[in-house]
């Protein structure tokens, strides 16, 4: 796979909801309106967004690639960050014989939409 058609599932997961990196009405399903139950799922994510990172730039074998982005895609998903589970998604589809050079540009969005997310997290714990 070519990171130019990683855009694709990111490109969709931008018309669930652009204006902000966590869907907080889908977060909200889950915690029924409860903010300080939102606040410590959000919180549990911002603390596993290193690791589960971590885990992609260090994967040495196809399948721990494929379960560091599969966990990344399932845990943003539950939080509503719908674009970085699109690049996670994205990151999960490369194929085995995929390079470094592949891998880090995959890397790079995601590392961008996680610090977005932890951003918008950080407003909101302010917010509170």
């Amino acid at each position: 796979m070519r990171a130019s058609q990683s855009l694709s599932a990111a490109a969709q997961a931008a018309d669930m909801d652009a204006s902000q990196p966590i869907d907080l009405e889908h977060l909200r399903r889950y915690t029924l309106g409860d903010p300080g139950l939102e606040l410590e799922i959000l919180g549990l994510f911002v603390e596993q967004l290193p690791i589960t990172i971590g885990a992609l730039e260090h994967a040495t074998t196809d399948k721990e690639w494929g379960m560091a982005a599969h966990t990344l895609k399932g845990s943003a998903r539950a939080v509503g960050a719908w674009q970085l589970a699109a690049l996670a998604e994205d990151a999960e589809r490369l194929t085995s014989n995929a390079d470094t050079g592949t891998r880090a540009a995959i890397l790079r969005p995601i590392e961008a939409a996680a610090g977005e997310a932890r951003a918008y997290i950080a407003t909101l714990a302010l917010k509170i």
